[in-house]
């Protein structure tokens, strides 16, 4: 097993509609403004969060968390903010943690499975990306699970790099995938809650 470079990346995109929609340069501008980057790198892929779906856990409305019984009255959805360049965020407050889902739909192969972490520059301004794997044979847009660690509130740009997938390719396929046992993440569309 092996990490696989741009090169495959951008092969499995085009041959199996790996990542759709996919950006197969690394992308650092958008509209004439910097953006956290997105799309193809060396060795892996900087995925998007999408403007739809983000939710921010509040002890306003919720009493506890429990994910075998996931009450989704503890969440509330922030208003997205527009920045004077007229980029798009979300304002996560300090010590918050949030859900949200990428722009991408990610389709893996059943000889291959990926991981989630998080970017540099976020870590850098207290934000905490949930490392989560894709397993093979998965398919769906991901969830992408954010804290602030932070004791300022801190900016979580849409539609821009929110953290990177590496992928890593097995020799032999496995004896049952994620779509063999029918995970209950599988397919999903948009913001999918706990379950078990």
């Amino acid at each position: 097993m092996s990490i696989k470079s741009d090169l495959w990346i951008r092969r499995m995109a085009e041959e199996q509609q790996m990542i759709q929609p996919f950006l197969p340069e690394l992308v650092r501008e958008m509209n004439g403004n910097r953006i956290i980057s997105a799309g193809a790198s060396s060795y892996g892929y900087d995925m998007r969060l999408a403007d739809d779906g983000f939710r921010v856990f509040s002890p306003i409305h919720g009493f506890e968390i429990d994910p075998k019984k996931f009450d989704e009255s503890s969440l509330i959805e922030p208003e997205i903010r527009v920045a004077d360049d007229g980029a798009r965020y979300y304002l996560l407050p300090p010590h918050h943690y949030g859900l949200g889902v990428t722009v991408e739909t990610f389709r893996m192969p059943r000889n291959v499975t990926a991981v989630a972490v998080g970017k540099s520059t976020y870590a850098r301004a207290g934000l905490l990306v949930n490392t989560t794997p894709l397993e093979a044979g998965w398919t769906g847009r991901l969830v992408v699970e954010i804290g602030n660690l932070a004791n300022l509130p801190l900016r979580v740009y849409v539609n821009e790099g929110i953290g990177q997938i590496l992928f890593f390719e097995s020799n032999e396929e496995c004896a049952v995938s994620y779509q063999d046992r029918e995970g209950k993440y599988q397919g999903q569309t948009g913001l999918t809650f706990a379950k078990v």
